[in-house]
């Protein structure tokens, strides 16, 4: 267990803490900022897992399969708890969230047929934006970071689409050599 896995690890266990900061009142309007900082230490996790083991040369698979899904459940799970609050419509959620299963899919498909499919820049975009957006929408600061956030919803949105169409369009050929 090296230490990029190690934060994708950390990331993972970070989850249940923030959702659970995010939808109870435990702390009262501390619970927001508990929330936010769990969030932002978990989102520079992601980051520093993959320099890490890019620069000292420690890709592992584990590393290939729990990093993109720590960031999967980190994201989803933030969104889902943005829903109640107003602040996110489900629908934009359930966008995302399709585009993750359609992309998860692929991947397993492409697997099967021993093809490695790898993250591409409008997959990382899309990453951040959803991060930027979640980020600020916890916060809510109000005023102009109401239109920071609209702008970051929409940005998210357009990204995972664009990033699903790139990703499809780049890895066609899984299709017709997973049997589908």
């Amino acid at each position: 267990m090296n230490l990029p896995n190690k934060l994708t690890v950390l990331r993972v266990i970070m989850v249940p803490f923030f959702v659970f900061f995010m939808l109870t009142d435990v702390g009262g309007e501390a619970n927001k900022w508990i929330a936010l900082a769990l969030f932002c230490v978990a989102s520079l996790t992601d980051m520093l897992d993959g320099k890490i083991a890019r620069a000292r040369n420690l890709v592992t698979n584990f590393g290939k399969f729990m990093d993109p899904l720590a960031d999967k459940l980190l994201v989803c799970s933030a969104m889902i708890c943005l829903i109640p609050t107003g602040k996110l419509s489900a629908w934009i959620v359930i966008v995302i969230i399709a585009r993750e299963f359609i992309i998860s899919g692929f991947r397993l498909v492409a697997s099967d047929s021993g093809i490695v499919i790898a993250a591409s820049y409008w997959g990382k975009f899309k990453t951040v934006s959803q991060m930027a957006m979640v980020i600020v929408l916890i916060a809510d600061f109000g005023g102009v970071f109401d239109v920071i956030g609209t702008a970051l919803i929409w940005a998210s949105l357009i990204l995972t689409i664009v990033s699903l169409v790139d990703y499809v369009a780049k890895n066609v050929q899984v299709l017709t050599q997973g049997g589908m």
